[in-house]
């Protein structure tokens, strides 16, 4: 009589009913969900990592002097800084530029020349960048109302964004794994509790529980996968309509949500862990049930 199990289980589980489209249903919409956090959580990386690569390539003078000093003091710091290993670019912003970055903070009514704006002169350093320390001390030397500001104190803050967007990138694609390891639990234990009767005429004739367990494992896990699958390529689709947001969102992880070149590939993997979440949290549970069924 065992060797009339030895070939396809899948029959022990009823193809249909509100146990299949609930674990169909769920693990769409949780892999739904987690190609956007995905997305979401590599879009900021993005911004966070070119803020951070930009403010490290680039510095700021400022040069606070007496209204008389300031043409002199900033011509003798542009000379310095010319003069520097590793300084690629130095070059004084206009009146009319230090307006326009101060317009947004302080309104186009105020009369911004009648405030004590320092001069601002903008370094661009070129490879393998230039001596801060050294830079300094010649500043001091040689123009005293100069002050470097590396931006170091900006880009820190940016980087610690960058590592913690991710990690709760992270936590959110582990969450949704334990919402579908839930789901699917609730499902195999619900479809395993109304299949009680086919389960012992099983058992009578022979059936071994790990035969049953197989056959509700193998269901539910190519139900998890192809739920998953369905809801990943919705998540893709969804992502590709939006609205090309241009130039603009390139510092915008809201508008400039997506995957770019390989990034393409990782959602990708969020069927497989669907499957593999499916099988373990199915698994556990069909060998729990069949235990009480005893």
């Amino acid at each position: 009589m065992l060797e009339t199990f030895q070939g396809d289980n899948a029959g022990v589980v009823p193809a249909t009913g509100h146990t299949a489209w609930l674990t169909v249903f769920a693990s769409g919409a949780m892999a739904f969900l987690a190609v956007f956090a995905l997305a979401l959580s590599l879009a900021t990386g993005r911004v966070a990592d070119r803020w951070a690569d930009e403010l490290a390539r680039t510095a700021t003078v400022r040069i606070a002097a007496p209204v008389g000093q300031v043409d002199a003091q900033t011509e003798a710091a542009l000379n310095v800084l010319r003069t520097t290993p590793g300084i690629s670019e130095a070059l004084a912003l206009t009146d009319e530029e230090q307006n326009a970055l101060l317009t947004p903070w302080f309104g186009s009514e105020l009369d911004l020349e009648s405030l004590p704006v320092p001069r601002l002169i903008e370094i661009v350093e070129s490879d393998p960048g230039y001596d801060r320390d050294g830079l300094r001390l010649r500043l001091a030397g040689e123009v005293p109302g100069a002050i470097l500001d590396d931006h170091s104190r900006w880009r820190a803050p940016l980087v610690a964004a960058a590592n913690r967007l991710r990690s709760l990138g992270l936590l959110v694609l582990v969450l949704i794994a334990a919402t579908t390891a839930v789901i699917v639990t609730l499902a195999a234990g619900s479809a395993l509790a109304a299949n009680q009767q086919v389960i012992s005429v099983l058992r009578l004739v022979g059936a071994h529980d790990s035969y049953i367990a197989r056959a509700f494992v193998r269901r539910f896990t190519l139900r998890a996968l192809a739920g998953s699958a369905m809801g990943t390529l919705a998540g893709c689709v969804a992502i590709l309509l939006m609205p090309d947001p241009g130039e603009v969102a390139q510092n915008n992880f809201l508008t400039g949500l997506g995957f770019v070149a390989s990034q393409w590939l990782w959602p990708l993997i969020i069927p497989l862990l669907a499957g593999a979440v499916a099988f373990a949290a199915t698994r556990t549970a069909a060998f729990r049930a069949l235990k009480e069924l005893t």
